[in-house]
């Protein structure tokens, strides 16, 4: 069973940037699919970013595409999530996931989460 731990979230106004982290243990991030997803107070948990576990191929939400990057530090076991041009509205609690299915519809694996605070 792989534990997920995410760092890295903050407060930022608008056209800043931040990194968040998600650094695993007990298991090796590369044998699994990773994926960043976000919670808005009062809205559902959406789906932000996808790594494959062979760490070339990645999948975003139109709402993020060409701002936000997804990637993997094999060394470090640790997956991250780069954030540009940020916006009031990505503002959330941000999750990383893991699993061992290529495209899974659900996670099985999650962190605790990461609040980003996006102000205008």
């Amino acid at each position: 069973q792989v534990q997920l731990v995410e760092s890295g979230g903050g407060s930022v106004q608008a056209g800043g940037s931040l990194r968040l982290s998600c650094a695993a243990s007990r298991r090796t991030l590369s044998s699994y699919t990773t994926g960043w997803f976000r919670q808005a107070d009062g809205k559902e948990r959406e789906f932000v970013a996808w790594l494959a576990w062979s760490g070339r191929n990645t999948d975003y939400a139109d709402s993020v595409k060409g701002r936000f990057t997804i990637s993997r530090d094999n060394a470090k076991n640790t997956v991250y999530l780069q954030m540009n041009s940020l916006k009031p509205e990505d503002t959330a609690v941000y999750y990383c996931a893991a699993d061992a299915r290529y495209r899974p519809a659900e996670y099985d694996y999650w962190g605790q989460g990461t609040q980003v605070t996006v102000s205008s």
